[in-house]
């Protein structure tokens, strides 16, 4: 996913209907209304109404943040960055994410869209019960909230300077942007760039 010149001013146009533009953008702002609540409320009724316990909770809550870490890992390496013939796929890969890669500074688009997220998650979560039952009421909001963890990470790396000690998140996702793209698929966190041999080096900073 390479461009003649990336873009750090402006936005794309990726409808001409306005309504459907409008779907494309979001703000972090409104993600954290949805969700937090989503989370708390899951826990507090697993916990309550399906007797799961407090241990238990917090087992499978950081069970699901790390489950969070490797499903970004792999939906930014092998989808949101797959490779496509057809000008229908190369349309919808840019409508995913080749978008930001234009313009990585566009904070309107750095966090999915309410409409499409909200499906997603619900067929994410639908999986989740099917596979586990109601422990799902307990992973799923810690997989949620590495989700925000990641969005919030991912938005302040495009908006601020790095505090020093995130300072090689910072790095590794600049360099991905702008000088390897086949690298640095991690965002909140690096482990899975390490385990699949994908940081980018240091020669290419």
């Amino acid at each position: 996913m390479e461009f003649d010149k990336i873009k750090n001013k402006g936005q794309a146009r990726l409808f001409r209907n306005d309504y459907m533009e409008m779907m494309t953008k979001t703000h972090p702002i409104v993600v954290y209304c949805m969700y937090f609540p989503v989370i708390a409320f899951m826990l507090y009724y697993g916990s309550a109404s399906k007797g799961i316990s407090v241990g238990a909770e917090l087992l499978l809550f950081i069970s699901g943040i790390a489950f969070w870490t490797l499903f970004e890992y792999v939906m930014h390496r092998y989808l949101f960055h797959m490779f496509v013939e057809s000008e229908r796929a190369k349309k919808f890969v840019y409508t995913l994410h080749g978008v930001h890669h234009e313009y990585p500074r566009d904070k309107e688009r750095l966090f999915m869209p309410p409409v499409p997220s909200i499906i997603v998650s619900s067929i994410i979560f639908s999986l989740m019960y099917f596979l586990m039952g109601w422990k799902a009421l307990s992973f799923f909001p810690g997989f949620l909230f590495g989700y925000i963890a990641y969005g919030s990470m991912h938005y302040a790396i495009h908006a601020f300077a790095p505090p020093k000690f995130l300072k090689a998140l910072w790095r590794n996702h600049h360099l991905h942007h702008y000088k390897a793209p086949d690298k640095g698929f991690g965002v909140s966190s690096v482990l899975w760039d390490v385990v699949f041999r994908t940081v980018p080096k240091k020669e290419e900073a």
